[in-house]
């Protein structure tokens, strides 16, 4: 935890990527907060704000009393959100620069093609 970015956000993509990676399934129990906050040596209140995002998103949600588990589809609107997010920060930007320079689609799925292939 230590890349310029809020903790809490930093948090909330490490429980993430667990869940995208598999290593936490769905209707898996996450760590509670005083876990998470002992593990990685932040305020319990930092660690909450993190896991609320989730629980917000859906991603996650409270047994009262027993602690927090993966929601059954995160995984899915995970990747859904990830691949979003792909298309608007690299494709977009990616046709465009391609049809500037007159490319053809065909031309691209060649380039990446190859890209892919390496």
């Amino acid at each position: 935890m230590d890349d310029g970015r809020p903790i809490f956000l930093q948090i909330a993509e490490s429980l993430e990527g667990q869940i995208l990676d598999g290593s936490m399934p769905e209707e898996a129990q996450v760590p509670s907060i005083n876990e998470l906050a002992h593990f990685h040596r932040i305020n319990p209140a930092t660690a909450l704000k993190g896991v609320n995002l989730l629980v917000d998103a859906g991603i996650l949600y409270k047994r009262r009393g027993i602690g927090m588990f993966v929601a059954e589809g995160a995984r899915s609107r995970l990747l859904a959100d990830r691949r979003a997010e792909f298309a608007e920060l690299h494709v977009r930007p990616l046709a465009e620069r391609a049809r500037g320079l007159g490319m053809t689609v065909k031309d691209v799925q060649d380039m990446i093609r190859k890209e892919m292939e390496r």
